[in-house]
């Protein structure tokens, strides 16, 4: 049985009281499974609606999973097609690239086609009986907007099954949609690559168990057992905590040097997982996410951003608080990463207050056992 087989074979016997097995973490075969069916076979946000295809014009490429996604805005709004010339099958951007051309041109032949994904020009084929235009557009995929984030389900084509993606979201927009984030300001962003696997990042990201260990200075402005941790419809996990009393937000002082958000609570800091890849943590006074992109077992890329109410805030009090505290994360992240290379590592069983990993681990799970994310 290979690594590959053996992971999702033990994935239908998994309890949900323990780890994954080690190879979960390290296997190249399993990663790249996860990228066609984790990441491409699944919502995966693609980033931020204003910051792609040149805010509302123009072409964007895009990768998700092992899917390469061409976005495009045309006067119905924002699309997206398989980056794949219908010819000989070349990128028609390469990896990241943008363009404000008014069509897409494949740099290989020539091929060339509206921002709707319609052929428009196929250089040498006007003459050849039987080749149609009309056969040679662009594959269209499924993408929608939430509150100015950009998902995408890139391994299926328009038109085909795919889940629904309001089925998708649950209950998140009833503890996110107050923030309104769709109307807060780009402030400040860090990228980050860490020597772990995706999977690590995102367990450490559900707990803290860990914090009085690791962020003496997030355990000054909110306990580490406050809060609790939901279980409500949609495929996401997470909880919120409370701030200390006297506490603002999360800061080194706790004090805020920005606009509180209307309509959301003062006193609660929510930390929520949209499966598969973006973490969205809600303070009083700004929203910040980590998005992130799993590079290869044991690589992550995460790109984190602050976003305020108002735009001539100094965003520092929020991003150097979370700066440390990514670091400290990181470090340990990749400590972890390095234990589950060790031969002698063993699945270890989830302590009561590790309830939000163990949902993440239950998502996991029904993806390797064939189904869609489910918590249990």
């Amino acid at each position: 049985m290979t690594v590959l087989n053996g992971v999702l074979h033990a994935a239908k016997t998994h309890d949900g009281s323990r780890m994954l097995p080690a190879e979960a973490y390290t296997s190249a075969d399993v990663w790249a499974w996860e990228q066609r069916h984790v990441f491409a076979g699944s919502w995966m946000c693609l980033g931020r609606q204003d910051e792609l295809c040149l805010g509302e014009k123009g072409q964007q490429a895009v990768a998700a999973g092992d899917v390469s996604v061409l976005l495009t805005w045309t006067g119905d709004g924002l699309r997206a097609f398989a980056n794949t010339c219908r010819h000989r099958g070349h990128e028609l951007l390469a990896a990241g690239e943008s363009s404000d051309r008014r069509a897409i041109v494949c740099p290989y032949h020539s091929w060339s086609y509206a921002l709707d994904g319609s052929l428009l020009a196929a250089p040498g084929f006007r003459d050849v009986d039987g080749f149609e235009t009309g056969d040679h557009g662009l594959v269209e995929l499924v993408v929608k907007t939430w509150h100015g984030w950009v998902f995408c389900h890139a391994a299926t084509p328009l038109g085909a099954d795919v889940p629904d993606f309001d089925e998708h979201l649950g209950a998140v927009e009833e503890k996110l949609g107050p923030y309104a984030a769709e109307d807060l300001v780009l402030r400040a962003r860090h990228t980050y690559e860490i020597a772990a696997n995706w999977k690590v990042v995102c367990e450490n990201y559900h707990e803290c168990y860990h914090c009085p260990e690791i962020h003496p200075e997030l355990c000054q402005v909110t306990p580490p057992n406050s809060g609790q941790n939901y279980v409500l419809p949609g495929q996401w996990i997470g909880g919120r905590m409370d701030l200390r009393d006297g506490m603002a937000t999360m800061s080194m002082t706790g004090e805020s040097s920005g606009l509180p958000i209307p309509g959301v609570d003062p006193r609660v800091v929510e930390y929520i997982q949209i499966w598969p890849n973006l973490l969205v943590s809600a303070h009083p006074d700004y929203v910040m996410t980590h998005r992130i992109v799993s590079l290869a077992p044991e690589r992550t890329w995460i790109e984190c951003s602050w976003y305020f109410v108002d735009e001539s805030v100094d965003p520092e009090y929020a991003s150097a608080f979370w700066d440390l505290t990514n670091r400290q994360d990181w470090a340990a992240c990749e400590s972890v990463q390095r234990g589950l290379a060790s031969p002698h590592f063993r699945p270890g069983p989830f302590a009561p207050n590790e309830d939000a990993v163990k949902q993440f681990v239950a998502m996991v799970v029904s993806v390797y056992a064939g189904g869609v994310p489910a918590m249990p």
